[in-house]
């Protein structure tokens, strides 16, 4: 298959590592964010067993923060999420669906109350900022909305506490899961979560000092020679096998919350005010008819660039959203949204690539 790259420009920005992690092996980038996202170091299988046997290393400068700050932070704060957030605590991380007005899916953040009049919302890949301004100015909230220059490195894998401890001192592996604190390094201060786009465990970084960063990074890569440390990135692989969503690629603008299986994270029934309360009691009322499941195919390979249709004889059963290889099944596995009439695990299906038709079969997320 042709080769293409990517051509880099101002609008296409890179970040502080961009150098660092190009000269450590990088062999692939994605775009996220109107950012450069690595995708890929010594390919994507090795990159997977290396995650889940050592620690990694990731540039996601790209997972952007929108800044949210003023007197009506939290009121616009919970106008764009489902979840209810009248509790929250500062030092605390908080996974959120944001919503539009019809109850359709915008972004999957995570959300840091930083302050009693300060958030940071941690982006998937859309342009939030953008729909948290419009909110503030045509509601006239006293809410500023900006981005902040945070970079964040992401330290995964089952050695990450090992190399954290080594480097920020014994205090850094007792942060609990999604909680967050700040850790001194070489004179300037961190904010480090308990968090992280893989199941492998680990913590994420939020650099607002760029040169600091950067001695941080190298740091990390001195310190960690002992644990196998290497760049790395957010694996297709271990994401699908751990049930992690993608936005953009498993659910968008035409998905609802419930349909991604996100109801845990949905509050109807108290008396918090969200854009598109009321479709989602509608829909709640209604049921959902179709909904994300995993699913596990008979192939040796296969390459996503759109949505590819499972049958079941002449009946449409969903479509497939992700999928990848997997060498811990020995065959393709992916995400799918799947007609209700067929979320009995014991459904099969075909799957047509090119002229050639395989058969899979509906897990449930996540696989492992």
């Amino acid at each position: 298959m042709k080769k293409f790259y990517i051509a880099k420009a101002r609008r296409l920005r890179g970040t502080p590592y961009s150098s660092r992690i190009e000269s450590q092996g990088l062999t692939a980038y994605t775009t996220y964010n109107h950012m450069l996202l690595p995708a890929s170091f010594e390919g994507i299988e090795k990159d997977y067993f290396h995650l889940k046997e050592h620690v990694q290393v990731w540039d996601v400068a790209a997972q952007r923060q929108v800044q949210i700050i003023g007197k009506d932070s939290a009121k616009l704060v919970q106008l764009m999420t489902c979840r209810n957030l009248s509790k929250v605590e500062v030092g605390r991380c908080y996974y959120a669906p944001l919503i539009d007005e019809q109850g359709k899916m915008l972004n999957d953040p995570v959300i840091l109350k930083l302050s009693g009049e300060k958030w940071w919302v941690s982006l998937a890949d859309s342009d939030i900022g953008l729909y948290a301004k419009g909110l503030a100015s045509g509601l006239r909230l006293q809410a500023e909305v900006s981005e902040p220059d945070v970079n964040i490195l992401a330290i995964q894998g089952p050695k990450s506490f090992k190399l954290m401890e080594k480097v920020l001192g014994e205090k850094v592996s007792k942060l609990k899961f999604f909680g967050f604190d700040y850790f001194p390094f070489k004179g300037n201060k961190f904010l480090i979560a308990k968090s992280g786009w893989s199941k492998q465990n680990g913590y994420e970084i939020y650099v607002e000092n760029r040169e600091a960063g950067l001695n941080l990074y190298d740091e990390l890569f001195s310190a960690g020679k002992e644990f196998n440390v290497k760049p790395g990135c957010p694996n297709l692989i271990e994401r699908i096998e751990s049930g992690l969503l993608s936005c953009g690629n498993d659910f968008d603008n035409g998905d609802n919350p419930y349909e991604c299986g996100f109801d845990k994270y949905i509050d109807i029934k108290s008396d918090i005010n969200f854009l598109g309360k009321k479709a989602l009691i509608q829909i709640s009322k209604e049921g959902v008819k179709r909904k994300l499941m995993a699913v596990k195919i008979d192939l040796d390979q296969i390459e996503m660039m759109e949505e590819k249709t499972l049958q079941n004889g002449k009946s449409f059963v969903g479509h497939l959203r992700s999928a990848v290889y997997s060498p811990h099944f020995k065959k393709v596995v992916g995400i799918a949204m799947i007609k209700k009439e067929y979320w009995n695990k014991k459904t099969t299906f075909e799957l047509e690539i090119g002229n050639k038709k395989s058969k899979g079969s509906i897990c449930d997320l996540p696989l492992v």
